[in-house]
């Protein structure tokens, strides 16, 4: 049952088949049983959980069902804001921090019907290292691996089983990282379609909002739930949200795929990119059209304008704490935070001129083609260690590694990461598809027919 998907899940809960409470009930057991381990938890509400999940059934035996995720267990990133509950951003300096509001995605799922089991492990500020004070997140595939950076409760937590689903935030990957790593899909939203307000910034104008979960449809409702225009926050796209389930079941013959070889090739482990080829032969036999297109030259360049972009905002988000309170902070995010002070206007500006110049040669090939295929990260997971991520920042530490990410990041265009097999150490590995502005339903669409016709979604990890 606890690796079933909210869409199978849904109708039996709808009928009465499946009692919430009941549901809600084996999460909590499960977690309590795995999750000293896996520490994808930074806090369990389980409490509250059962009360919601009272309520949902109570709701739902009168009729008043809401939709696929009334009475399913979900659980979010500890960076997003929960009424009476700790908000921490994997930060010693928030451990008391406990809001008066929920940030609005939690709202939504709560409008929604959504069981929230709990806030889920992250790295410090969503960068790339924990603070000492608090627990890394294991990879469910295997002790002591890399299980994604910012996100990796979330992503650790929906691959074990742990939630039926799960919100990242992606400012450089961070919801493909995970996703991708640890064998599940990671939605990230066009920039403004979800509100993030109540969401503790990193670098304002790259953070985005959205779902992990273990299939593409699974996705495709949890953003519908967050997605849509919010007072509280005034980067929030105006208009309907689109309906992220119109194109399933419908295939994807026609579609145009932009594909460069050498981008996702180039300093890429063998297996690795075989599995991706592989991903894109499959949406090949499905119909699509593969179109051969060259990334923008400029792509060096932009990755290295990412940190001076991130670092300068990070600095200016936790201004009222730093350096005020450096000494709480940990060694990775304290030095991000240090790099971000010493930039000056002139800096920002011109990594800032270089993001646009990298956002125009990024439309400029995706014209004529309806989305992009590329690997969802640089490499699967890997041996980590404590002392590694705990920081400081790696002196190896290379911006090129975000090559398949960062971009769009850059331009706030949708992706979608899907799991495409194992590597040959037996490690997940993952096929990205980039789309235009808005186009999330087609994304999703897209991924229910490749795993329609494969079976990479339904591998797990042996726990």
């Amino acid at each position: 049952m606890h690796y079933k998907t909210i869409y199978e899940l849904a109708p039996l809960i709808k009928s009465g088949d499946l009692s919430p409470v009941e549901l809600t009930r084996s999460q909590l057991e499960r977690i309590e049983k795995l999750d000293g381990t896996l520490k994808a938890y930074a806090t369990i509400t389980a409490e509250q959980a059962m009360q919601d999940a009272l309520q949902a059934e109570q709701e739902i035996v009168k009729g008043n069902y809401r939709g696929h995720l009334h009475g399913i267990p979900i659980a979010v990133k500890d960076l997003c804001d929960t009424s009476g509950i700790r908000t921490m951003g994997g930060s010693y300096v928030f451990r008391d921090n406990i809001p008066k509001t929920d940030a609005t995605v939690v709202v939504n799922l709560r409008k929604s019907g959504a069981i929230s089991l709990g806030k889920l492990n992250m790295t410090e500020g969503a960068v790339g290292g924990y603070n000492p004070k608090f627990a890394i997140p294991e990879n469910p595939w295997r002790k002591s691996h890399w299980s994604g950076a910012s996100s990796s409760g979330s992503g650790a937590a929906t691959a074990a089983g742990l939630a039926y689903g799960t919100l990242g935030s992606d400012t450089g990957g961070s919801i493909r990282h995970p996703a991708a790593v640890c064998g599940v899909v990671g939605l990230k939203p066009t920039w403004g379609l979800v509100s993030r307000y109540g969401v503790m910034d990193l670098a304002p104008s790259l953070d985005h909002v959205g779902p992990l979960a273990r299939s593409s449809v699974d996705a495709g409702i949890m953003l519908q739930a967050i997605s849509g225009q919010d007072p509280n926050d005034p980067t929030t796209l105006t208009g309907d949200v689109p309906d992220m389930l119109a194109g399933i079941g419908q295939g994807i013959s026609q579609l145009r795929i932009g594909w460069d070889e050498d981008y996702s090739s180039t300093d890429m482990e063998t297996s690795f990119y075989e599995a991706v080829t592989n991903g894109v032969k499959i949406l090949e036999s499905l119909g699509a059209t593969i179109i051969p297109v060259k990334m923008p030259e400029i792509m060096r360049d932009a990755m290295d304008a990412w940190p001076v972009i991130c670092t300068t905002e990070a600095a200016l988000a936790h201004s009222s704490t730093y350096p005020s309170e450096s000494d709480h902070y940990g060694p990775f995010f304290k030095e991000w935070l240090e790099i971000g002070s010493g930039y000056s206007a002139k800096d920002y500006a011109e990594a800032h001129q270089t993001r646009l110049m990298m956002n125009g040669e990024l439309e400029n090939t995706m014209a004529g083609i309806d989305v992009l295929a590329c690997p969802s990260t640089a490499r699967a997971s890997y041996p980590v260690t404590p002392e590694l991520l705990y920081g400081p920042i790696p002196p190896d530490r290379d911006p090129w590694s975000g090559r398949f990410t960062v971009p769009y990041d850059f331009a706030g265009l949708p992706t979608i990461a899907l799991p495409c097999g194992l590597n040959t150490d037996g490690m997940p590995v993952s096929l990205q598809i980039a789309g235009h502005h808005l186009s999330e339903p087609l994304l999703v669409q897209i991924g229910d027919a490749f795993e329609s016709a494969s079976d990479f979604h339904n591998l797990h990890p042996a726990i």
